[in-house]
């Protein structure tokens, strides 16, 4: 086997570590019924991961979520001013931590549920297809063979793509999701986004930026697409609203600079590495208010 020049694998090594620690604490990373436009929402409820939180996005309200006060559902509270609004959100979680607890801190987020609540918004589904692992993993093969494909190969090498395969198994979660949102709140409205760009759309890869290889980027967005599209296929069939935030995001990716970017890179604090930034959370919030009332 080649050995690795030393520059490359201490390039490597680097970009591994630095994935590993800020993702870590990330991962841990049809409609039904309408209010009427205009009228008074009794109760909004926001559930979902650290997309809907708003992780890393100062200022951070709860820190055993990384959720924070300019979060998406704390945009859209301010805009419809329910009466009562509730944010689970919380950094990490799967389609299991709706209905079992997250930590000491974040019980079950169905439990925040009621029969009063009419509006719902969910994000969710991305750690269950292992978001924080699959970056961490294309980011370190990539620092080796950038001009090549090396985390499509390791997720296909078998015939089959792995990422593909695991995306279909998480179908049937997002669907029990929805289920169980529908029987705890038979009268809301509920509102599922998919998940904003991340990478250039035309398939174009930033090594200097991150290192995703130029063969991994277009596999990558594809990917993203195919869950977005099984997301929005289970809110179709289970009595939900789908809600496209990828397709404004475009042009907003990470490779974009700071003032124009919505996803933050590697590299930052104005987010959680590979999340919505400030700009991104308040994107999020007006996609959804198009479908809110």
């Amino acid at each position: 086997m080649r050995s690795v020049p030393p520059i490359r694998r201490a390039r490597a090594t680097v970009a591994l570590t630095a994935v590993t620690a800020a993702l870590a604490t990330v991962a841990g990373v049809g409609a039904g019924p309408a209010a009427a436009a205009g009228t008074v929402l009794d109760r909004y409820v926001a559930l979902g991961d650290s997309y809907a939180s708003g992780a890393g996005v100062p200022e951070q309200a709860d820190s055993n979520c990384m959720r924070s006060a300019r979060n998406y559902p704390a945009l859209l509270n301010a805009a419809l001013s329910p009466a009562t609004h509730k944010d689970v959100t919380c950094g990490g979680a799967t389609t299991v931590h709706m209905t079992s607890a997250q930590n000491a801190s974040a019980p079950p987020q169905l439990d925040a549920l009621s029969a009063d609540t009419d509006l719902v918004t969910v994000t969710i589904g991305g750690n269950d297809v292992g978001f924080a692992n699959i970056i961490v993993r294309c980011v370190a093969l990539g620092a080796f063979n950038l001009g090549g494909s090396p985390c499509k190969n390791s997720y296909t090498w078998t015939g089959t793509d792995q990422l593909a395969a695991t995306v279909n198994a998480t179908a049937p979660k997002i669907a029990a999701t929805l289920d169980g949102i529908r029987r705890r709140a038979p009268r809301a409205r509920i509102l599922v986004t998919g998940y904003p760009a991340i990478l250039p759309d035309n398939g174009t890869n930033c090594p200097w930026v991150a290192t995703i290889a130029k063969g991994d980027a277009p596999w990558l967005r594809d990917t993203h697409k195919r869950l977005n599209t099984m997301i929005a296929t289970q809110a179709a069939a289970h009595g939900a609203v789908y809600v496209d935030t990828y397709g404004k995001s475009i042009g907003h990716d990470i490779c974009k600079p700071a003032g124009t970017r919505w996803m933050e890179p590697l590299l930052t604090n104005a987010a959680a590495p590979f999340h919505p930034n400030a700009a991104g959370e308040r994107a999020m919030a007006d996609a959804l208010l198009a479908d809110a009332d």
